[in-house]
């Protein structure tokens, strides 16, 4: 008679840590024009990040926990695992391997690029130049001629990003089918569909034309360079283009209750953590950002949109003025 035993296959063993879904990037993910933001990053010590609890991470429904890395002002190379330090702080992918050794991250969102070769915040600044001037033709003309070449400078930088941030992910022990990487596009901050007479005033000093190119055209040709930077990643696709659509800054007119996107807006808290060191840019950083019922909704947005298991979405406002992730 032939004895033998069977051996049970090994057991595989069970991930008990807590859950978590990850952001990365600059202003427009940590939370900028949102309002209460971390201590520590409200400009005490020069750490200007400003990342608010009511950032869109923070409003997703994906996990047991949430983690915000994205800090104010962030080029591609501060989400890298380069050596840089940004506003005090250190790579934002580094940061994400301890995150993702202690906890179970299920989702690391990423928003970068627009501090790169686009230059957000130095063009909405340039544009608002030419509004005080009347003879000139506005910031569109020169933009129009050089943006496509400023995409395509940009792309490759937040391509390196993206890999480190799988890079970062693989030395956490992570695979790159064990999480979900989702990058995200920009919602336009502005809309010619304003006053034609009061909307300087108002607090949006830009030129019709140019409010319209940025919205027709900039922001359009921005968000297909994301995309070809995240098909060429293996990354999610997420469309944040036409997310504020209709609710852009000043496009409520007198009345901006209903506008998702800041006007220019004079932080005189700046001061109070900031000091001295506010003055300028700091008192003004809130500008032209997702206010905090913006945020509501694009997690709201992020949150569908990874439930889909879609590999792209665009996330527009529905019948009922909610914003939806549609395919």
């Amino acid at each position: 008679m032939v004895t033998g035993s069977v051996l049970a296959a090994p057991q595989a063993v069970a991930d008990d840590r807590q859950t978590a879904v990850v952001s990365l990037g600059d202003s427009a993910m940590s939370g900028e024009g949102a309002g209460d933001y971390e201590p520590g990053t409200r400009g005490e010590n020069g750490n200007w990040c400003h990342r608010s609890v009511n950032s869109m991470i923070h409003r997703t429904q994906l996990a047991e926990r949430t983690f915000n890395l994205a800090c104010s002002g962030a080029d591609s190379a501060n989400v890298s695992l380069a050596d840089t330090t940004h506003y005090t702080e250190g790579s934002q992918a580094r940061r994400l391997i301890d995150i993702a050794r202690t906890y179970r991250v299920t989702m690391v969102i990423v928003q970068i690029g627009a501090n790169d070769e686009p230059a957000f915040a130095d063009t909405l600044v340039g544009c608002i130049k030419e509004w005080f001037n009347p003879f000139s033709s506005g910031c569109a003309p020169k933009l129009r001629q050089q943006w496509p070449g400023r995409l395509a400078a940009m792309a490759p930088r937040v391509e390196n990003a993206l890999a480190d941030v799988k890079s970062a992910m693989r030395q956490a022990g992570y695979s790159d089918s064990g999480y979900s990487l989702v990058l995200t596009s920009y919602a336009s901050p502005l809309t010619e569909k304003m006053d034609r007479v009061l909307h300087g005033p108002q607090g949006c000093p830009f030129k019709i034309n140019d409010a319209k190119y940025g919205r027709t055209e900039a922001v359009p040709q921005f968000n297909e360079a994301l995309r070809g930077v995240a098909s060429r990643s293996g990354a999610r696709f997420l469309d944040f283009s036409r997310a504020t659509e209709g609710r852009e800054a000043c496009s409520g007119g007198s009345n901006s209750s209903n506008e998702w996107q800041r006007r220019i807006t004079v932080d005189p808290y700046a001061l109070v953590y900031g000091g001295l060191d506010a003055i300028g840019i700091h008192l003004a950083q809130e500008s032209f950002h997702p206010n905090a019922a913006a945020h509501g909704q694009l997690g709201r947005c992020v949150t569908q949109f990874v439930n889909s298991g879609a590999d792209s979405a665009r996330c527009l406002a529905g019948a009922d003025g909610n914003l939806n992730a549609v395919a």
